[in-house]
């Protein structure tokens, strides 16, 4: 296509045609394609080019001329601020149809032998909000001031959250206690925490069904002024049954560091999810959606279809969230993560449902199964639950060696999906493509897809 003329600053009406993969509107102007925030599909808007690429253009929207039908009126009063939800302003209905056409799009895109009709319609929620059991809010000082929230989108500018619609109303109403406090006794923050010690994150998770609160706070050093005081006032506070320090005196983007120290109170709080106990511990991995969790979960033992006689290998299993349920309808299941953390919990909760037929160990996933089927454990079923980069190429061929009867993928990331299917269709069959709304207000849908062993040869 020959470039067109366009440059930055000019104006003009635009037709969005879809939603892309980050919930940006997306039309074509002279046949390129042009993304604009907060635009929706349908739309006639007033659009000025703010980039122009060789390959898109990007804009921002100045006025609607034609409105969606789907438009709703974001709730949250910072939303063209955050960059937590990016889909607050389209009805919750089209929120999943977008979520299974982002599914659809990217099966065409690198795995276009698989038909549309594999992917189920997303399982959603009653209520889209409230749902996160967790927040994880990074904080600055003004003054001696304690602000804490999320970054405003594509930069470095805290917003001073209060509330957030999405978050648990519990851990929000403990944040801002903490935060209180924090203030009052001038506790040092870290805004760089290679050249100042002091607080960087505060943690609040709760247990849904027990109403149980877990804080950690996270700082450059173990050190931390007033840290007594502090502790003391904060376990004071309506709920709260588990207080941890983390060390994390690394630049990155992580929250947690390596090093937690309980403070003060019991060093986990109790979760159920149906008819399971989950003891969570301050670093230990646990859906950040707990209704949809049970739905998940359920999602994945259905796809599994146990009579009683089956192993299973968990692989990437985390805490051990459904290795639990699975481990109920097979005769033996077996889960491997690469953190001991993680292996731990998930012993500690098998122990603590008295589950005696889930075995859990430490170490590179790949590397324990074929451990595992040296020493005579052949797994009928696999469920793997990689990171949003997908599957590795040796992964891969692996599952298409070993061949298990039925082959389980977990996901979130509907591109590297597609990729793998595209290499794992070589000795599987998929049946369906199960997504659940795990994030509503955000593009990011969970997938369970199940696949069958194609029929040997010879």
């Amino acid at each position: 296509m020959a470039d067109i003329n366009v440059k930055v600053g000019q104006k003009f009406p635009l037709t969005i045609k879809r939603l892309g993969i980050n919930g940006e509107g997306v039309g074509y102007y002279k046949r390129k394609a042009m993304f604009v925030p907060d635009a929706l599909p349908g739309e006639v808007v007033l659009v000025q080019v703010t980039r122009v690429n060789t390959k898109y253009l990007e804009g921002k929207m100045l006025k609607i001329r034609e409105r969606s039908k789907d438009r709703v009126k974001a709730p949250c009063p910072v939303f063209h601020l955050c960059g937590g939800c990016q889909i607050q302003h389209l009805s919750y209905p089209a929120q999943l149809e977008y979520k299974q056409q982002i599914i659809k799009d990217s099966l065409d895109r690198y795995a276009g032998h698989i038909p549309e009709d594999k992917v189920s319609p997303v399982i959603g929620m009653a209520e889209p909000f409230r749902y996160r059991n967790m927040n994880l809010f990074p904080v600055e000082k003004s003054g001696r001031t304690i602000r804490a929230g999320l970054y405003k989108e594509h930069s470095n500018t805290l917003i001073d959250i209060d509330d957030c619609i999405v978050q648990d109303s519990r851990t929000m109403a403990v944040t801002n206690e903490v935060k209180r406090i924090m203030s009052e006794l001038n506790i040092d923050v870290a805004k760089n925490p290679q050249r100042e010690d002091g607080v960087r994150f505060i943690v609040t998770r709760i247990a849904k069904e027990t109403g149980d609160i877990q804080v950690v706070i996270v700082a450059t050093t173990a050190s931390l002024n007033k840290l007594d005081m502090l502790a003391e006032r904060i376990m004071r506070i309506p709920g709260v049954k588990s207080l941890a320090l983390n060390i994390n005196a690394d630049k990155e983007s992580r929250v947690l560091g390596p090093e937690t120290l309980i403070i003060k109170g019991e060093p986990t709080i109790r979760e159920l999810l149906a008819h399971f106990e989950y003891d969570l511990t301050p670093e230990g991995f646990f859906q950040i959606n707990t209704e949809q969790s049970t739905v998940l979960y359920k999602a994945i033992k259905d796809a599994a279809a146990l009579t009683g006689t089956e192993s299973v290998a968990d692989l990437f299993c985390g805490t051990g969230g459904s290795a639990l349920w699975l481990a109920e309808q097979a005769e033996e299941v077996r889960g491997v993560h690469v953190d001991d953390a993680a292996i731990i919990n998930a012993v500690y909760n098998a122990a603590l449902n008295n589950i005696e037929n889930c075995k859990f160990e430490a170490g590179e996933p790949l590397d324990k199964l074929e451990e595992w089927i040296e020493e005579g454990f052949y797994p009928d079923v696999i469920t793997v639950n990689p990171t949003r980069a997908g599957l590795s190429f040796d992964e891969l061929d692996a599952f298409n060696d070993i061949k298990p009867k039925t082959l389980i993928y977990i996901s979130r990331n509907p591109s590297s999906l597609a990729k793998d299917l595209a290499h794992l269709t070589k000795a599987f069959t998929v049946d369906f493509i199960q997504p659940v709304d795990m994030f509503p207000q955000t593009v990011q849908v969970e997938m369970v897809v199940k696949f069958s062993r194609k029929k040997r040869l010879g």
